[in-house]
């Protein structure tokens, strides 16, 4: 799906060891994409624990620019979708997967957090 998007440079490892990055590649713009992706039961949720681990190597150990955590449950839990928003990590739970699935642009997603509506920002002033 990636490549579909026009990533460039995609690897996918998705193996024991890979440090939380399971696709890497780059957006059109250039811009370094790390995916963490969790094939979990659809009544699970992603915990803070996992997004913790995440979020400890994306950027440091990756260099993320953008970085995504993908799983096929319908939630991340309170904590970990806080975590996600306060350190600019995509959550994309399993309606959001699908959207992508089904031809949704990955860069159309970025802006998004695991509800779906992206973080609540207050209007600018008028």
């Amino acid at each position: 799906m990636c490549r579909r998007d026009g990533c460039t440079e995609v690897v996918v490892s998705g193996k024991s060891g890979d440090l939380g990055a399971d696709v890497v590649g780059y957006l059109a713009d250039g811009r370094k994409l790390v995916i963490q992706c969790k094939k979990y039961a659809p009544h699970r949720s992603v915990s803070s624990q996992d997004m913790q681990k995440f979020v400890g190597t994306a950027r440091l150990e990756h260099g993320a620019d953008v970085a995504l955590f993908v799983t096929t449950c319908r939630t991340f839990t309170k904590a970990a979708l806080g975590l996600a928003v306060r350190q600019d990590i995509v959550a994309l739970h399993r309606d959001l997967l699908g959207a992508w699935v089904k031809g949704a642009h990955v860069e159309s997603l970025i802006p998004l957090n695991g509800s779906g509506g992206g973080p609540r920002r207050q209007a600018p002033p008028s």
